[in-house]
């Protein structure tokens, strides 16, 4: 063998290598990315201006939270390092830990804590009772602040390290000075996610990279409490509104996860290789008929009793979720059931659908055939199934009905007009909540009954209110039980809202993730994608 031909296969083997270490290479530094649809596209960003989960979702990749909730719903530190409760319970001290930036690199300090829970007390239900108790709100250093009651209050940390919507989640002050009305322009949080804004497609596609400057807490990520510790480096929340679509796209692998898969094609994604369908909220979704109380006619309880009346929480459920008992729960108690607070007291009518007595509350009621617009979102197959039974319902029991289509994200919007139905406003639209979102009476903003600062719908009742702030200050299980019931009776017979049972939703995904927390959110820390 000549040197020249000696050369060319040293070139040959070393092209060979070379090219055989570039393609391991490029394969061992390929970005890890998840793809999920959730509940639906999300549109608008600011998830203490709006209720909706999907704001939510993209809250916890951006946002931090000064408390969290482990998976027994126990509040744990988060943000905070330590913090402290005065003999008299009445001053909460907060010193917050070592390591928390903004996306923009700028420190996080007392100041924006102070700022953000301000601006959350003003829009969340029990934000609003918590400042209610407060006297003051005020910072003490850069790191520490502290909260001083009027009277003693004993929600302050399971209102604080509340995991579902309004979130309190930290932002910094400039923007947390922002009205809780108008949202806020821009996207920098401090959590374990950056926002890219430049690829943000509404209501189609949001995209997140993992933020190198965060630092987990050391303690074993649980629910939304522990480590948050990125095991990815993108996560993309694709919007696909067809059932049928997203299914394919998920035996497929082009996406990694669907939040809501609907009944139908459970039983496929199942037979599926490569799937996984698992159920990691035990306490399930709660179904709601909201009616707005301030349009006519439903500013008279009478007509909202016939609301009532004409529904039947056994076919709001089976509407939603077919005939699998293992996917509904007919339960009439407006807190879920299998909670403390669960009760059937006054739900009579939920039980016992009758339209004769739907009817006969119109007439006393003086109704005469007005226009009733309900806001019929297509593109959440739970909502969307229950509200086409309840306007078959309604047009049953006598009401003029007319469903108007939306996306979700236009509802979310829809909702939150305060106008005639005639101009641009509503009368009723149908929704759903996770369980912790209604364990008690003051966190659950559907019994809510605070006038203007009401969730949307805007009930207006001061006997609610004056119990709601009953519970609040009450430490007695016993009592509180009571105060919760008659919470429970007084929603109902004024008709905040019509509980719709339970639907208790799995999450189909490839079986390339591992780590899902369980949860009631979707949370894409600790999660891996192989």
């Amino acid at each position: 063998m000549n040197g020249t031909i000696l050369k060319k296969i040293v070139f040959v083997v070393c092209l060979v290598t070379s090219l055989i270490f570039s393609f391991t290479g490029q394969q061992a530094i390929a970005e890890k990315v998840i793809r999920a649809n959730l509940d639906s596209g999300l549109k608008q960003l600011d998830p203490i201006w709006t209720t909706a989960y999907i704001v939510r979702s993209h809250g916890f990749l951006v946002y931090d939270t000064l408390f969290g909730l482990d998976e027994n719903f126990n509040v744990q530190p988060q943000m905070v390092d330590t913090y402290s409760l005065s003999d008299d319970k009445l001053v909460y001290t907060f010193t917050l830990r070592d390591g928390l930036k903004w996306h923009d690199g700028t420190a996080v300090t007392s100041k924006d804590c102070v700022a953000s829970i301000k601006r959350w007390g003003k829009k969340d239900g029990m934000g609003q009772q918590l400042m209610a108790a407060a006297d003051k709100l005020e910072v003490v250093n850069d790191k520490t602040f502290k909260l001083t009651l009027k009277y003693p209050f004993g929600m302050v940390m399971q209102s604080l390290g509340k995991i579902t919507s309004n979130v309190p989640f930290m932002m910094q002050e400039k923007h947390a000075l922002t009205s809780p009305d108008e949202q806020v322009k821009e996207v920098v949080g401090s959590g374990p996610f950056k926002f890219v804004k430049e690829e943000f497609q509404p209501g189609i596609k949001s995209v997140y990279v993992k933020n190198e400057a965060y630092v987990p807490r050391k303690e074993p990520a649980s629910n939304t409490a522990g480590g948050k510790v990125v095991k990815v480096d993108r996560v993309e929340l694709v919007w696909i509104p067809d059932p049928s679509t997203v299914a394919n796209a998920l035996i497929a692998g082009e996406v990694d996860l669907i939040e809501i898969p609907q009944a139908d094609h459970l039983p496929r994604m199942r037979a599926a290789k490569g799937v996984k369908v698992e159920n990691f909220d035990p306490l399930g979704n709660q179904g709601v008929l909201r009616i707005n109380h301030q349009q006519p006619p439903f500013d008279n309880p009478k007509v909202r009793q016939a609301v009532m009346w004409a529904t039947n929480i056994e076919t709001a459920v089976r509407a939603a979720a077919g005939n699998d008992p293992d996917l509904f729960n007919v339960c009439p108690s407006v807190y879920p059931c299998g909670t403390p607070y669960a009760s059937g007291v006054g739900s009579q009518a939920l039980m016992e659908q009758d339209f004769n007595k739907a009817k006969q509350l119109l007439k006393e009621a003086g109704y005469k055939g007005e226009k009733i617009v309900v806001l019929h979102c297509t593109d959440d197959y739970i909502i969307n199934n229950q509200t086409l039974v309840t306007g078959q319902n309604l047009r049953k029991a006598g009401f003029n009905v007319e469903m108007q289509a939306m996306d979700w994200a236009t509802l979310v919007s829809r909702r939150a007009v305060r106008k005639p139905a005639s101009e641009g406003g509503w009368h009723i639209f149908q929704t759903w909540f996770n369980g912790p979102d209604f364990l008690n009476p003051v966190e659950h903003m559907a019994v809510a009954a605070a006038c203007e600062d009401s969730w949307f719908g805007w009930p207006c009742d001061a006997e609610i209110e004056k119990l709601r702030a009953a519970f609040g200050k009450e430490a007695d299980l016993e009592k509180q039980k009571e105060i919760a019931r008659a919470v429970q009776q007084r929603a109902l017979d004024v008709v905040t809202y019509v509980p719709q049972g339970t639907v208790y939703q799995p999450t189909a995904y490839r079986a390339e993730l591992e780590g899902l927390l369980k949860s009631p959110v979707k949370l894409f820390w600790n999660v891996s994608k192989k």
